[in-house]
């Protein structure tokens, strides 16, 4: 399987199963697309009104040698059968510390942090249990990961403190290494939080929506006063001190915000450098949710985006935007790539309560309830579901060219929009192809290839 696509008169070909992308004139581009299908005679006649015959010879040569090397119309490597693997081995846990909040995103899944049910905070014994879970459902893994998250998490920054404490010295014990991160809305982001973060090394998401009256509209305190200046300000100051543990402002694009491009360039104007704007995903009974008139306008977006960080890149001043981020020469294990994120078997969500679910968009759903740390998990049939929504295992998925590197789309776009874990969320589908062309096209000019 190949996938062709041209992006600013640059003709790209993917093969697909083996990963290889080429850069390909004219002639080339037009016979891949009879080459299996005619015989070299036919081909030759069908352009010969077009290219000198040595011409058309000389590029079946190229495409036969490429051909015959697996770099171009590769087999599928799970053509007879995908089995993933069944160790049972979680490798990371979403620690929800809070179950409340103290901003009113008006997108936010969880409903302001409470995930459907009433307020409560994370305590010391439940985020212990949590860690030795992870520790011991782990089994030979060394490194493992606990974010935290909320609701906002630093609203139990007191218990945080001393669940980092706990689970360096659970791992150290276990032979493992405990990587943390935590993910806040920025406004108790003080000195003392952003010093505990440094010193202990932890990763940091960051959520920013971008320009102040795009933030403000959809990040307000209660009362609809916007909260962007308070978070801008903090979040500059701890990226300024340049954290080891690394950082990700993660913003979300709506409707309100088509132009979302102007919304990353905002915030590497602010200084950040690693950069994550999604589109934000949502029922049709909001006025923020996308339509179909929108994708053409979403798909131009995306391009202009990648047209603004090219000179960027060139410059050797680059712009880290999330979704852009691929890799050609080899990138993340199959298995990774066939199931995505691990959601339901390696990476589960724990309430502050030590309820166990395949991830935080599942919080609160009594039919994806897994167990509870301090007893285990009990939900095995859940967990299979998860594990068998690999991409050989979606229709939708096992013919599309970017299957190894969307992995199938997010699960619980998918359940919300479908009620099916088998069948993708469809506009997700579309824009993550238009992203990863992008993706492929800047790579392409990183490497000089056109």
């Amino acid at each position: 399987m190949i996938h062709k696509f041209e992006f600013d008169g640059v003709q790209i070909v993917l093969d697909v199963h083996s990963g290889s992308v080429h850069v390909v004139d004219q002639l080339v581009w037009d016979t891949l697309g009879d080459y299996q299908l005619l015989s070299e005679e036919e081909i030759k006649q069908r352009f010969s009104d077009r290219y000198t015959l040595g011409e058309i010879e000389q590029a079946l040569g190229e495409i036969k040698s490429l051909v015959e090397e697996g770099l171009l119309f590769s087999t599928d490597p799970h053509q007879e059968g995908y089995q993933p693997r069944r160790d049972g081995v979680v490798k990371a846990l979403c620690l929800h510390a809070a179950h409340d909040c103290n901003l009113r995103c008006k997108y936010c899944f969880a409903g302001e942090g409470k995930f459907g049910g009433p307020t409560g905070l994370l305590s010391e014994e439940t985020g212990r249990a949590a860690i030795d879970f992870l520790i011991q459902q782990s089994a030979n893994r060394k490194h493992i990961e606990i974010d935290f998250f909320g609701g906002e998490p630093l609203l139990n920054f007191k218990v945080i403190k001393k669940l980092v404490s706990y689970g360096r010295e659970r791992a150290k014990e276990a032979g493992k290494e405990l990587k943390f991160t935590l993910t806040t809305n920025g406004v108790l982001l003080n000195e003392e939080v952003q010093q505990f973060l440094i010193e202990n090394k932890m990763a940091a998401v960051l959520s920013l929506d971008g320009r102040p009256e795009v933030h403000d509209s959809m990040r307000p305190f209660s009362g609809d006063r916007g909260s962007y200046e308070k978070v801008a300000k903090a979040f500059q100051e701890y990226v300024q001190k340049q954290p080891p543990g690394g950082y990700y402002i993660r913003g979300t694009f709506t409707r309100h915000n088509l132009d979302f491009s102007q919304d990353v360039l905002h915030m590497a104007e602010l200084g950040f450098k690693d950069v994550s704007v999604e589109p934000v995903v949502a029922g049709n009974d909001t006025d923020y949710a996308f339509k179909e008139e929108d994708i053409p306008v979403l798909m131009a977006e995306y391009e202009r985006l990648t047209r603004e960080l090219l000179p960027r890149l060139n410059a050797g001043e680059p712009l880290n935007f999330f979704h852009f981020n691929i890799d050609l020469n080899g990138g993340p294990c199959l298995p990774k790539r066939l199931s995505g994120c691990g959601a339901g078997y390696e990476y589960l969500a724990v309430t502050p309560e030590g309820d166990l679910y395949p991830c935080h968009q599942f919080v609160g759903k009594p039919e994806f309830l897994l167990g509870n740390v301090k007893d285990g998990v009990q939900g095995q049939e859940i967990i299979e579901g998860f594990r068998q929504a690999h991409i050989y295992n979606k229709e939708d998925c096992i013919n599309c060219w970017v299957k190894f590197y969307c992995s199938g789309g997010c699960h619980a776009n998918a359940h919300a929009f479908n009620h099916d874990l088998l069948k993708p969320y469809q506009l997700g589908c579309q824009l993550a192809k238009k992203r990863f062309e992008c993706a492929i096209y800047l790579k392409v000019k990183q490497a000089g290839l056109a």
